[in-house]
C-alpha cells in the first residue's frame, strides 16, 4: 500500500481503475472544481475522488450489485459523476451514461434493454425520471447525485456511510466497464460497451501533443458532456497525467466564460454551437480568453470563421472527427512539420479538416472491390477504420454488426456499415470495441470522400442537400 492506495499495474493488464490509483497515488493533491446546477462550487483533488470511488464501489456492492451489472447515469458533468465512473468500474461493474437529451421512449428503450440496476442521477432530471419510472423494467434503485433528501437517497449520504476500505474486484483488461448508446442511429438506439482496456489505451493516446496535448501543468474544462461517448475520453486521459479538471453542470456561455478565466483553464473541448454562443456572449458582454490554449472541437463541423477566430488570438484548434463507435478518437487536426512555414490561411485550411489518425487507429480508402486506393485528393469510395478502441459489435447483439446495417450520423446522409475480424468475446451478448490485434474494422460509407495528398491531412466529408461538407 502506497499512501493508502491499494491495488497497481499487474502482469501487464490495463484496468481503468489503474488510472485513478495512479491519479490519487501520484497527483493526490491536484486540485479538481465542480459547478453544480444550483450555481454553487466545490473543490476536491484526486486524491479525494480516489477515495470517494472506493466508497462509491462500497456502497454499489452492499446495494447487491455484482461484476458485469450495468449501472445507469442520468447526468451532466461534476465530480460525483467523476467517483461513480471509476467506482463503478473497481467493483466490476458496467457504467451505463444515458443522454438525458433523448425523447422519453428512446430513454425508456435504453434503460430497458441495457437491463440496468441502479440509476444515478441529478436533481434536474427528476421530472423525466418521474415520467419514465413506470416503464422501467429492472431497475431496483434510484440514487439522486445532487440537492437535499427528498423521495429518492442522495449519493453523497451513500458514499459518507463507506469508509473507503474497498479492493478492487479482480478483473480482465477485456472486462465490460463502459456503455453508452449512439444517438444519431435509425430505428431504436444501439449500445457500444466499452472494455477496461480500450479505454486506457484511448486514453493513453489522447494525451499526447498531437492529440490533446495534456499534461499534469494542463487545466481542461471538458464542455462535451460525459453522456457523449465517454465525454470523448478526457475524465480518463486526465487521470493519467493528474490534469486539473473543471467540470460545470450548466453549459451557460456565462458561467463558462467564468470558469475559464477564474480557474485559468488551459483546454476545453465541445462542439461548435458551444462556442458560438461563447463568442456571442463575449461579443457582448467583453472579456478576453484568459489562458486558454487549447480548443479540440468535434461533434460536426467547425466554421472556418471560428477556427480562424480562435487562432488569430493565440488559441491551437484541434478539429477531431469521431464516433461513439471509435470511443470515439478516429483522427486529429495535428499541426504537419512544416507548419511555422505556412501562410496563416494555409494553416486554417489544414485545421478546417480532421486531421490524421493517431497511431493505434489505421485508416484507408477502398473501391467497391475492396482494392485500396490512392491518398491522391481525387479517390472516392468506402473509409476503413481499425483499431482496439473500434467498436466489435452492438451491445447484446448475438452476432458482429455488418450490412445491411446502417447508421445515421448527425441525422446527416451518411451511414457506416460494421465489419469484424477479432475474437469473439468470452461472455456471450457482452461484445465490445476490443479487438484481437486491433483487428475490428469499421467500414465508413460516404461517397464522395475527398482525401487529399499527402503529408496533408485526411479530410472526411458527407454530401448534404446543399452540397459537400466537411465531417466531424
Amino acid at each position: 500500500m502506497l499512501n493508502g492506495i491499494t491495488g497497481g499495474i499487474q502482469a501487464g493488464k490495463l484496468l481503468v481503475t489503474h488510472l485513478i490509483d495512479h491519479a490519487a497515488r501520484e497527483h493526490g493533491g491536484r486540485e479538481l472544481v465542480s459547478y453544480w446546477a444550483d450555481g454553487s462550487l466545490t473543490r476536491s483533488n484526486w486524491g479525494e475522488v480516489g477515495l470517494e470511488a472506493r466508497k462509491c464501489a462500497q456502497a454499489m456492492t452492499r446495494l447487491g450489485m455484482k461484476k458485469g451489472d450495468r449501472i445507469a447515469t442520468l447526468a451532466m458533468n461534476h465530480l460525483h459523476h467523476l467517483s461513480c465512473w471509476y467506482g463503478v468500474a473497481g467493483m466490476g461493474g458496467v457504467l451505463h451514461t444515458v443522454n438525458p437529451r433523448l425523447f422519453e421512449e428512446q430513454l425508456v428503450y435504453i434503460f430497458n434493454h441495457a437491463e440496468d440496476r441502479v440509476l444515478l442521477f441529478d436533481k434536474m432530471f427528476t421530472p423525466i425520471i418521474e415520467k419514465i419510472k413506470p416503464q422501467l423494467n429492472t431497475i431496483e434503485h434510484f440514487i439522486q447525485f445532487d440537492g437535499e433528501k427528498a423521495s429518492y437517497p442522495i449519493y453523497r449520504d451513500l458514499i459518507d456511510a463507506e469508509d473507503g476500505d474497498f479492493q478492487w474486484a479482480a478483473l480482465e483488461e477485456t472486462d465490460p466497464v463502459g456503455l453508452c448508446y449512439t444517438s444519431g442511429t435509425t430505428g431504436n438506439p444501439k449500445g457500444v460497451l466499452y472494455e477496461h482496456r480500450s479505454n486506457v489505451l484511448h486514453a493513453i493516446t489522447e494525451v499526447q501533443p498531437d492529440v490533446m496535448d495534456l499534461a499534469t501543468r494542463s487545466v481542461m474544462l471538458p464542455v462535451v458532456p460525459m453522456f457523449h461517448a465517454n465525454a470523448w475520453g478526457i475524465p480518463f486521459a486526465a487521470a493519467a497525467v493528474g490534469a486539473k479538471l473543471v467540470f460545470s453542470a450548466s453549459n451557460e456561455p456565462a458561467v463558462l466564460w467564468k470558469l475559464i478565466r477564474e480557474e485559468k483553464v488551459t483546454h476545453s473541448a465541445g462542439v461548435p454551437t458551444v462556442w458560438l454562443g461563447m463568442f456571442a456572449d463575449m461579443d457582448a458582454n467583453g472579456g478576453d480568453y484568459g489562458d486558454l490554449r487549447l480548443v479540440v472541437i468535434g461533434g460536426s463541423a467547425c466554421p472556418r470563421a471560428m477556427i480562424e477566430r480562435l487562432m488569430k488570438a493565440g488559441i491551437r484548434v484541434g478539429h477531431a472527427w469521431g464516433m461513439t463507435e471509435t470511443s470515439p478518437i478516429g483522427s486529429t487536426g495535428a499541426y504537419p512539420a512544416n507548419w511555422d512555414e505556412l501562410r496563416f490561411d494555409e494553416q486554417v485550411d489544414i485545421i478546417c479538416m480532421q486531421g490524421r489518425p493517431p497511431f493505434g487507429v489505421e485508416l484507408r480508402v477502398v473501391d467497391d472491390e475492396g482494392k485500396e486506393l490512392p491518398r491522391d485528393g481525387e479517390s472516392s469510395g468506402t473509409l476503413h477504420i481499425r483499431g482496439p478502441w473500434i467498436v466489435q459489435r452492438y451491445f447484446q447483439a448475438d452476432t458482429d454488426a455488418v450490412a445491411p446495417t446502417m447508421v445515421w450520423i448527425q441525422a446527416m446522409l451518411l451511414s457506416f456499415i460494421l465489419t469484424a475480424r477479432c475474437r469473439l468475446p468470452t461472455e456471450p451478448k457482452m461484445s465490445s470495441n476490443r479487438a484481437a490485434n486491433g483487428s475490428a474494422r469499421l467500414n465508413l460509407k460516404m461517397p464522395p470522400l475527398v482525401v487529399p495528398e499527402l503529408p496533408r491531412p485526411l479530410q472526411l466529408a458527407y454530401i448534404t442537400p446543399n452540397g459537400m461538407k466537411d465531417l466531424c
